[in-house]
């Protein structure tokens, strides 16, 4: 049995990253195998863990978003040292070192899992909405003519557009997430004005679209079929912000069957997002 008083917090070095990310694929989490390298370069100093006898047993990601915005996740005991106490103690020092990276009174978010809640809510956070994962079979289907393939030039307008739908600028992250390997990512546009967006990856188990961003209902639904066009026979997974009616429609049109829920929780006030326009969350680790 380790004492918690006896471990050593420290900041987790790419391979430190890696390790958490491994273990978030041993329990079902579903990652993909380019995920860690995304999220090291969106924040190389936002990962944290617990080392007993300089072996990592415990970490999670405390990211800043240009210490205006913060986001907890990956957060991952190793299973032979849980009921210990370890994961509590290293969760409220995640979030106070998480509150001292930030500016005075800034927003922290976080996806807690449905028995972890009510733990999150002691902790501070409150639930703005909750999320739920559908999985659908990927098909061949005649993509609409206003979607095309995101390229470089591309990418000003998108940080502008997710901007509206993520609350605050991520760009360092968009950047490389926008052409993590073994992905694609689509735009709808017409006339040059961009109507919305969506990036599908390979993930240890079929692919997963995230974000899915778009103005309606019907432009949500030329993206997720886009989406579902570059995965012929595999699972394509999507997590939806339920607080969305639109979102909750496309799945059930297109008979996707419910995997679990988490929910979209903060501490702070909740930022503007315009929730119509969010149809997937882009990721339950970095938001």
């Amino acid at each position: 049995m380790i004492q918690p008083e006896n471990l050593e917090l420290k900041k987790l070095n790419k391979d430190g990253l890696k390790t958490l990310v491994g273990w978030a694929k041993k329990e079902g989490w579903n990652p993909g195998e380019n995920d860690f390298d995304v999220f090291w370069k969106t924040d190389p100093d936002g990962y944290y863990g617990f080392y007993s006898e300089n072996e990592l047993i415990a970490g999670g990601a405390i990211i800043s978003y240009n210490n205006e915005f913060g986001f907890m996740g990956l957060f991952i005991v190793h299973p032979n040292f849980r009921g210990q106490g370890i994961g509590k103690k290293l969760w409220y020092l995640r979030r106070d070192l998480l509150l001292s990276r930030l500016k005075n009174g800034a927003t922290i978010g976080m996806d807690g899992v449905v028995e972890m809640q009510p733990f999150y809510e002691k902790g501070g956070f409150s639930i703005a909405f909750r999320d739920e994962r559908y999985e659908c079979i990927g098909q061949k289907i005649s993509i609409h003519n206003a979607i095309s393939v995101i390229e470089s030039h591309d990418f000003e307008k998108l940080f502008d557009y997710d901007l509206e739908c993520f609350g605050y600028k991520r760009k360092e992250f968009l950047k490389n997430w926008l052409v993590i390997p073994d992905s694609k990512a689509f735009k709808f546009s017409r006339n040059g004005k961009l109507n919305g967006f969506a990036v599908i990856r390979k993930v240890n188990s079929g692919f997963k679209i995230g974000p899915l961003f778009a103005d309606d209902d019907d432009t949500a639904e030329a993206l997720y079929e886009a989406c579902l066009n570059s995965a012929v026979g595999e699972s394509v997974y999507l997590d939806i912000p339920v607080i969305n009616k639109g979102a909750v429609g496309l799945v059930k049109k297109y008979k996707a069957k419910y995997i679990f829920e988490c929910a979209r929780m903060y501490y702070g006030a909740s930022p503007k997002i315009n929730m119509n326009k969010v149809y997937g969350i882009t990721t339950f680790e970095l938001g």
